[in-house]
């Protein structure tokens, strides 16, 4: 089990450490999860997900390996730009969902989720035809998530970058809390304002400090929130939602899939965007009392199972139990009426369009 750099500082301040993807990483502080989720709705919070992998792929022939491996259109990338993409595997399905980073001409950054990391430099290496440098550099960063809608307003306190110049999607390397060459990028997954802060391990515990320096209070936040927070905003979550035998296309990702440029699998997936797949993935809102958990069936008024839930939650926000998951085709339309098998009994839901919170 790995450790993070600052996991004795979580379990000081009442971190719940538990195992995800080969870290002991922290679920949830003293406050509770619905506390630390309308923190991050309504005010700012820091998640500590430096369990995420870190690759950079270098060299002349970079874009067009990119280009090759990924779904996206790494074209449309320049210096100081990132671009939410998956790679696509043989027999339809997803290795890995992840940002890519252009960092300069000829050297961009993969950040993948640590639970694919040996998976996904298997796939990358394999596919390396294009003579490019591949570093895994997973060891030597942290990740600080410093999200909600006042995490400009507190990281400008410790920055002389314009953080307000730096648009969705975009960052900057920089100074901040007088740390060196951070990368401060504008992402998260919650669907808030923030900013995503790679540093270097030894730097971490500094810049972690500074953020609880300012007039601003932070709060720590642990991954069950990200998790409902994610959700809420419909956010897929790799090994729920999307994984191996999952297609961009069903996913609801076909934005991120260009058939503007061959990639790997891209005869196969743009036969799907034109001739539609037999299932998707949808949102649902249990109309009646009960909670949608992973795994569960998804039935029609028969009893016959049509899908199957990916994610599901009691939603801090709506105060309402939600869930993803795949339906057949047919059943996938908004104001659908879908059943959840939750043992022998059947919960009535609906089929809601996404994001459940706008």
């Amino acid at each position: 089990m790995r450790k993070l750099v600052l996991s004795e500082v979580h379990e000081s301040i009442g971190g719940k450490m538990v195992e995800f993807a080969g870290y002991l990483m922290p679920v949830q502080y003293s406050d509770g999860v619905k506390l630390e989720h309308k923190t991050v709705r309504e005010s700012v919070g820091v998640f500590d997900v430096s369990h995420m992998g870190e690759v950079f792929v270098s060299g002349s022939n970079s874009l067009d390996f990119l280009q090759y491996i990924t779904s996206n259109d790494v074209s449309k990338l320049s210096p100081g730009k990132v671009q939410y993409t998956c790679l696509p595997n043989d027999s339809g399905g997803i290795v890995d969902d992840f940002l890519l980073y252009m960092i300069e001409e000829n050297t961009y950054l993969l950040v993948v989720n640590a639970s694919n990391m040996q998976k996904d430099l298997d796939w990358i290496n394999s596919h390396n035809t294009f003579d490019c440098k591949i570093d895994n550099q997973s060891d030597n960063y942290s990740l600080l998530a410093v999200q909600g809608p006042r995490s400009i307003e507190l990281l400008q306190e410790l920055t002389d970058v314009n953080l307000t110049e730096i648009k969705y999607y975009n960052f900057k390397i920089g100074s901040i809390a007088g740390v060196e060459d951070v990368i401060l990028s504008r992402t998260g997954y919650t669907g808030e304002i923030g900013f995503e802060l790679y540093v270097r391990n030894e730097d971490t515990r500094t810049l972690w400090d500074a953020l609880f320096s300012t007039k601003i209070q932070m709060k720590a936040i642990g991954l069950a929130a990200r998790d409902t927070l994610r959700l809420e905003k419909g956010f897929c979550l790799y090994g729920n939602d999307i994984n191996d035998t999952t297609s961009p296309i069903e996913a609801g990702l076909g934005w991120i899939t260009k058939f503007n440029k061959a990639f790997v699998n891209s005869e196969n997936l743009k036969i799907q965007k034109e001739e539609g797949t037999s299932r998707k993935l949808v949102g649902i809102e249990l109309v009646e009392k009960g909670i949608a958990r992973k795994d569960y069936p998804i039935i029609d008024k028969e009893g016959n199972q049509i899908g199957v839930i990916t994610s599901g939650t009691m939603s801090p926000t709506l105060n309402k139990a939600i869930a993803m998951g795949y339906v057949s085709t047919k059943f996938s339309s908004v104001h659908s009426e879908v059943y959840i098998q939750v043992r022998k009994k059947k919960i009535k839901s609906k089929i809601v369009s996404l994001p459940f919170v706008k």
